[in-house]
């Protein structure tokens, strides 16, 4: 997801650094949440084959399930970024995401 290997002496606070047996020998930085949104998005372009704002209304629904469950709305502006890939609104992402929820809670409610 856009992560860069580093010696470990070029490693910051935040980068993670391998050691074998007991000596550094490689430090990872990870890409900042928003970056690896991106990624995700152009994953799932190169899935689909196509703009994700070119899918139907079911698939863009089925993309923003998959984003929800890979905590892609927790990132600041994760919404916003994800109605400009899919062509929608906010308040359409929104929506899908509430269809979602209740969808959820009604197969929860027959399995009781």
């Amino acid at each position: 997801m856009g992560a860069e290997l580093l010696g470990p002496a070029q490693a910051e606070a935040d980068d993670v650094v391998l050691s074998w047996e007991g000596e550094d020998v490689l430090a990872v930085r990870l890409p900042q949440l928003s970056d690896s949104l991106d990624h995700i998005l152009a994953a799932m372009e190169r899935r689909h084959g196509m703009p994700l704002a070119e899918l139907d209304r079911k698939a863009k629904q089925e993309v923003v399930r998959l984003l929800e469950a890979r905590g892609a709305f927790s990132v600041r502006h994760g919404v916003e970024t994800v109605a400009g890939a899919l062509g929608v609104s906010r308040f359409t992402v929104y929506n899908y995401l509430n269809r979602e929820t209740a969808l959820s809670r009604e197969k929860a409610t027959k399995a009781e």
